[in-house]
């Protein structure tokens, strides 16, 4: 399957893009960007460890048939291709992103075409999984501690974004590595950012909502401004009273020493009723006034300094709010074709503020909750006798429309889910921003946001199929590269799956199915050895599996060329107004 692979990747103009890569290696034997290449298809055939494309039960590098499908003399020690990914830098890695985008930019949009016209909506997958490392290792560039596999670990975390697709089912748009550190909720604009700019379409702005956030922020910094000046005014009579009770205090103590002079003076004697008794009593008071009004001096300081805070906080989250405003009205105003969209997110992105961001930027959202705190909320809301609704095999759930939650600042379609396996329980809060009023369909909901496992299923892929839970290299650069290659070839084979239905020779079982098991093509077909001959006209290939392979006897044809029709545009000619 290397060698069809090879072949596809050649007609979609994925070995060129990668060939045109400036790499800052000399060359001897092998090109840099052969190298490159050679960590691809070493990727695609499943290989643990960089070493196994020269030590491994199927040497790579001794395999000249595949390196000629990919249009290569020949391929590298593996010793050679770690140098060249060492030497690779973040431009490189930019480079590579720019050249794979633009080979897949075309069956991306025409998926996306397909998903618009049978559902009217496109739905995104995102979610962040570790990569960890060694815990004493010091040489894994940029590595950070961080969540990762249920445990505190060492490594990186790879951000991810996937689309759901009619023909492949799932096709990874975007992948991005970042220190182990990283939480889900601060990746949310990357996440809109790489799925627009990889579809090249966005649903409308919703900018009344941000217009109305804005003014409440507004208002609620007057409200506080006016608070501020009310506490301010009282610090000054505050401090006022202090400097009168300070400047009594002081008045009673000079009368006390002039009244102790005269007394010595004259030798009166001193009586309970004296004046020098009411005098000193006097002080006493003085000072108990004095050491309360410096409490107060205190307190008011301190009301007057939190307000000044909260004042302040508010007047620096307008300026980013009334910017966003700006660019999202520019978006709606350049916006052609404005899609409906749908993020299906896990607890991680359940945050209010990424809530709050898709809602502004037009998607809708299902999630779940990111605290606790608001899922022990909603079960103090559960009436005693609440019909909860069968969802799942062991799971329920209850629901309310539109409730205001204190930290979101839309109110968010809200349902509890009840897990039970024997005597344990488990409570979760689903959330929902949309025109789909999902609470009057709790086991469609329920079933929706659990169709995410689409993306966690590619997670599981990446780990157990292309190893990704072996970093085969230790530099930041190189990392990213096999991020990248990882989501490629997966997205690869099953282009490759359809490109062989549509051969002249359709291809037989088990590779006539348009939804492949990956796990099967490179664990199994990609590691069996195949006769490749050579058939006319124009170099068609004839590959025949070994007689001892799984696949004994089974041939398949590729042609030299491969027409890849696109649908028509989504808009009319007209949508673009007079010429």
């Amino acid at each position: 399957m290397l060698v069809a692979w090879g072949v596809f990747a050649r007609q979609i103009g994925l070995v060129r893009a990668l060939e045109q890569v400036r790499i800052e290696q000399r060359t001897r034997d092998h090109t840099p960007q052969s190298k490159v290449i050679e960590f691809l298809v070493a990727l695609l055939s499943g290989n643990a460890h960089l070493q196994d494309i020269s030590r491994g039960p199927h040497p790579l590098d001794h395999d000249q048939a595949v390196a000629t499908a990919w249009g290569q003399s020949g391929w590298a020690d593996y010793s050679g291709v770690s140098r060249t990914l060492r030497l690779c830098t973040l431009e490189t890695v930019a480079t590579i992103q720019e050249a794979l985008a633009q080979v897949s930019r075309p069956l991306i949009e025409r998926e996306v075409t397909l998903a618009l016209r049978a559902t009217g909506v496109l739905v995104y997958d995102g979610d962040l999984t570790g990569r960890p490392v060694s815990p004493t290792s010091t040489t894994y560039e940029d590595a950070g501690f961080g969540w990762m596999d249920d445990a505190v670990q060492l490594g990186y975390q790879a951000v991810l974004l996937s689309v759901r697709s009619p023909t492949y089912g799932r096709l990874w748009l975007a992948v991005r590595q970042q220190p182990g550190g990283l939480v889900s909720a601060t990746q949310t604009q990357a996440l809109v950012q790489a799925a627009e700019e990889r579809t090249g379409l966005r649903p409308r702005r919703r900018t009344e909502l941000l217009e109305q956030r804005i003014d409440q922020k507004s208002q609620a910094l007057q409200h506080a401004q006016r608070q501020l000046d009310e506490r301010l005014e009282r610090l000054a009579q505050t401090q006022q009273k202090l400097c009168a009770a300070a400047a009594a205090w002081r008045h009673g103590l000079a009368e006390v020493a002039g009244i102790t002079q005269r007394e010595r003076a004259t030798h009166h004697a001193r009586g309970p009723y004296s004046q020098l008794t009411r005098a000193r009593s006097k002080v006493a008071v003085c000072w108990r006034r004095l050491y309360r009004r410096q409490a107060a001096v205190r307190q008011a300081q301190h009301a007057a300094a939190r307000q000044a805070e909260k004042v302040q906080l508010l007047r620096a989250e307008l300026p980013p709010m009334e910017a966003r405003l700006a660019l999202l009205l520019q978006e709606n105003q350049t916006n052609r074709c404005p899609i409906r969209a749908i993020f299906r997110l896990d607890g991680g992105f359940g945050g209010g503020e990424s809530i709050a961001l898709l809602v502004e930027m037009g998607y809708d959202i299902y999630t779940k909750a990111y605290s606790p705190r608001a899922t022990q909320a909603l079960r103090r809301r559960v009436p005693a006798d609440a019909r909860w609704t069968h969802v799942g095999e062991n799971a329920a759930m209850l629901a309310w429309k539109g409730l205001p939650v204190d930290f979101c600042p839309y109110p968010l379609d809200v349902g509890l889910e009840h897990f039970h396996t024997g005597p344990q329980e488990r409570y979760a809060a689903l959330l929902h921003y949309g025109a789909e009023d999902v609470t009057q369909d709790l086991p469609g909901w329920f079933d929706f946001y659990n169709g995410r496992q689409t993306i966690e299923a590619g997670i599981k892929e990446g780990k157990q199929v292309f190893t990704m839970h072996h970093l085969k290299v230790r530099s930041r650069a190189g990392l990213a590269i096999q991020e990248e290659f990882a989501a490629l070839a997966a997205n690869l084979i099953r282009w490759a799956a359809v490109w062989l239905q549509e051969q002249p020779t359709p291809p037989p079982a088990p590779f006539n199915q348009t939804h492949v098991s990956i796990k099967q093509l490179v664990t199994v077909a990609a590691n069996t050895t195949a006769w490749v001959f050579q058939q006319q006209p124009e170099g068609t290939l004839l590959l025949r599996f070994d007689e001892l392979s799984a696949f004994a006897g089974v041939e398949l044809c590729i042609g030299s060329t491969w027409a890849f029709q696109l649908p028509l545009p989504l808009f009319r000619s007209d949508d673009f107004g007079p010429s």
